[in-house]
């Protein structure tokens, strides 16, 4: 499984809302709020709706996206349009060879007139940061956003200094592979919930993709194409305590705890699933949950977020890559082993 999308079933949040008992509380409002985000992303990002889903699913858990994918495929475009569409302070950075952690963090100034340092905080002192081709720039730098991402605060000069709630870090990078890159360390990688993989769109959704730009679509001016935020940082906060409260049977928290296992005693695995990456992906499975309209867990739930949350976090063994295994590999043939409660 490579995404939500396609091994979840409901997809389309439109039609998970139909699906939903209804009601007029926040929870619905919230439900509507990023089922009209979805919408208004989906409108300008052709193809991707994977990805989407797994931001969506993101956002309500407070969780930081890694996207990865060839130059072209809309990775900054896709968040670009997605802070669009939230009522949220976002910032971009992009990062280089030559950015220095300062440029992220922030730094102490020196007054003249006044004869004392003040701090100048940096972009990373916002709700929603696009770290765009993160893996350009070395790892000093690239360590800069780890106590960010895990406390969501800052220190600079031994103080800390708090983030805005929410917090989320949206990070896209070329595959390691390429010319220029840096490869995140584990330690940063576990920081992200979801590492989301967008391939090369089929050949109807590259039409549609010619068809905008014909027609005179920007990517550089969304408010030209007539993006508008339709979600708060209330509706993630309604969503949000409605998801911590999907029900999750023993049995189906037992298959959460037998996946993790299981990649750990996988003979081509030379690291395996953490415990945080298991309480990760149950948190991640819950809010898709919710998403698609139910307060209960099911093990599809879990199938379908098992791969974007767990990828990043094994390591093969080096026998295995030389066979040309993949980690996404790896995981289908865990999730074809374990067994599924009924």
């Amino acid at each position: 499984m490579t995404d939500p999308t396609r091994d979840a079933g409901p997809a389309d949040l439109a039609t998970a809302d139909r699906q939903a008992p209804a009601d007029t509380g926040p929870e619905d409002a919230a439900r509507e709020a990023l089922a009209a985000l979805r919408a208004e992303v989906a409108r300008v990002v052709v193809g991707q709706d994977a990805a989407v889903s797994g931001l969506l699913v993101a956002l309500l858990c407070r969780g930081h996206v890694l996207l990865e994918g060839v130059p072209g495929v809309a990775k900054t475009l896709l968040v670009r349009t997605l802070a669009a569409g939230l009522a949220l302070d976002t910032k971009r950075v992009q990062f280089t060879p030559d950015l220095m952690p300062a440029d992220v963090t922030g730094t102490l100034v020196y007054d003249n007139r006044s004869a004392v340092f003040s701090f100048r905080p940096g972009p990373v002192f916002t709700n929603l940061l696009l770290a765009d081709e993160i893996n350009r720039t070395p790892p000093k730098t690239q360590a800069s956003l780890l106590e960010a991402m895990e406390e969501r605060q800052v220190s600079v000069d031994g103080d800390p200094r708090p983030l805005p709630d929410p917090f989320i870090v949206c990070a896209t990078q070329n595959p390691v592979e390429y010319e220029g890159t840096y490869p995140l360390p584990e330690a940063q990688l576990d920081r992200f919930l979801l590492k989301l993989t967008l391939p090369i769109p089929g050949r109807e959704d590259e039409l549609r993709v010619l068809a905008q730009h014909d027609r005179g679509f920007d990517p550089r001016d969304l408010a030209a194409a007539g993006v508008r935020p339709v979600a708060t940082a209330a509706d993630l906060a309604a969503g949000r305590a409605a998801a911590a409260r999907v029900r999750v049977a023993p049995e189906v928290l037992g298959y959460v705890v037998d996946l993790a296992r299981a990649t750990r005693e996988s003979p081509s695995l030379a690291l395996g699933c953490s415990p945080r990456g298991a309480t990760m992906l149950l948190a991640a499975a819950k809010a898709w949950a919710w998403l698609t309209g139910r307060d209960y867990l099911t093990p599809d739930d879990v199938k379908a977020l098992a791969t974007p949350v767990l990828r990043h976090r094994l390591a093969l063994r080096p026998e295995a890559e030389l066979e040309g295994a993949t980690t996404d590999a790896v995981l289908a043939g865990v999730l074809g082993r374990v067994p599924t409660p009924r």
